[in-house]
């Protein structure tokens, strides 16, 4: 029996930090995100150059960062941008749980088994395996596939867990995020190269 369906699309952009920023923003000032989904497209608030990139590009945030809990709302415009990276990385793995099952079974886990590197073979080795599972992996082009590579490539170097020579950088992560994330999603700190020994005195 195959597993739940990967989503697969996250071709568009990378994080998009100072796009998030501004719908935060928006969005603590509205208080609903159709309201901010609505503003966006009549005010062109992430100053798009056609109306369907506007939609597909905002849409993407949104589904995202509705993923994100009311105290990691509240926490993002008052940290770091490396801190804001980390909450963007968490809600693009919330998001798209083929990103987080690559984060976790091959991310953290060639870190905390002290390789530090990671390869495209890695992100190809784990695309095939899940496709032994996951029949909606098959139907995806080669050159699609070549893009979610690039994309999830570029979203791990805008978070600043990966050099742009492929070496993984283990996260740091504060308290006030440690606390900010829901006990029942206390997991989703996995998505993180991280050894749960650094944690324990949070």
């Amino acid at each position: 029996m195959s597993e739940a369906r990967y989503s697969m699309s996250f071709t568009t952009g990378g994080l998009f930090r100072n796009e998030s920023l501004k719908l935060i923003a928006l969005y603590l000032e509205l208080g609903d995100w159709d309201a901010v989904r609505d503003n966006v497209s009549t005010n062109n608030i992430l100053q798009a150059r056609t109306i369907n990139s506007l939609r597909r590009v905002s849409r993407e945030i949104i589904s995202r960062l509705k993923t994100l809990s009311p105290d990691e709302i509240k926490l993002f415009t008052g940290i770091s941008p490396q801190e804001q990276s980390y909450l963007l990385w968490l809600a693009v793995c919330r998001r798209y749980r083929f990103i987080a099952d690559f984060a976790v079974e091959v991310l953290r886990e060639r870190y905390i088994s002290l390789k530090n590197d990671l390869s495209y073979e890695d992100f190809d080795s784990f695309f095939n395996r899940k496709s032994e599972w996951h029949a909606e992996l098959d139907g995806i082009r080669p050159a699609t596939r070549h893009k979610l590579r690039q994309v999830l490539f570029k979203m791990l170097r805008e978070a600043d867990l990966l050099t742009s020579k492929n070496i993984i950088i283990a996260a740091v992560l504060s308290p006030d995020i440690i606390r900010a994330i829901p006990a029942e999603n206390r997991q989703d700190i996995s998505c993180f190269p991280v050894f749960e020994s650094d944690l324990k005195d949070i």
